[in-house]
């Protein structure tokens, strides 16, 4: 299949009406076919099948911007092959929650490079290039199974440093990182906690939302029993 036999073949499952749904989730990007994910999962799985070099079409797909094609582009592109350069390249072209999102969870946080640009995104000033920062550090503690303690206690300063950014798409993601983190294990549960505090007396009013909203859950009963038995 060639990358223009891919996009034809996804053109013709568009649906206007689905691009009604993802509108509803605030997901707003300039050229979309409207294909829900469970269809865009199932699509890409047989892509694997027929294309011999996935990374390299994964490349060609891409560059279409089409946010339903960029998505099969994550989906089956390899982890292995991927480099910093494609990594700025991409994360440079994000333009909605959903593709950042989807891009650092079945790709991105899983190159050998995954911290590195956590930590580097978390500090640029695009909205959806700082969300990824945050979205990788919120991935990683759920998937890299063999993470230290020490190495995801690292991203806590940073989203302390950063819990005053009050737009909509950087806080929700710094809140998701820091709870992520809390619910890892006993240990960092507690680091997460301490984390929410200061950023709750910090003062701002991002900050304020941020720390309420991830010590309601960090410090709920049901996660701190899962945590206890997870420990034991």
């Amino acid at each position: 299949m060639t990358a223009d036999e891919i996009i034809e073949e996804l053109r013709a499952l568009s649906d206007p009406a689905k691009i009604a749904d993802l509108e509803r989730y605030a997901i707003k990007t300039p050229k979309w076919f409207g294909i829900r994910t469970p269809e865009l999962k199932l699509f890409a799985r047989e892509v694997k099948k027929l294309v011999p070099d996935r990374h390299t079409m994964a490349l060609e797909l891409w560059k279409s911007g089409i946010y339903d094609v960029r998505a099969v582009a994550f989906m089956i592109d390899d982890p292995k092959r991927v480099t910093p350069e494609q990594m700025d390249a991409w994360a440079a072209d994000f333009d909605n929650w959903a593709t950042v999102d989807g891009t650092c969870s079945y790709l991105f946080c899983r190159t050998p490079y995954a911290y590195e640009k956590a930590f580097e995104w978390a500090e640029r000033d695009p909205e959806f290039e700082k969300r990824a920062g945050f979205a990788m550090m919120a991935y990683l503690a759920v998937h890299d199974k063999k993470a230290a303690n020490e190495k995801l206690a690292e991203f806590l300063p940073v989203i302390e440093r950063h819990s005053d950014d009050g737009r909509n798409f950087v806080k929700k993601a710094v809140n998701w990182a820091l709870r992520q983190i809390g619910k890892r294990n006993t240990i960092l549960n507690g680091l997460a906690r301490e984390s929410a505090q200061r950023i709750k007396d910090s003062g701002s009013s991002a900050g304020r939302w941020i720390a309420s909203d991830a010590l309601r859950e960090l410090e709920s009963p049901a996660v701190r029993e899962r945590l206890i038995r997870k420990s034991g």
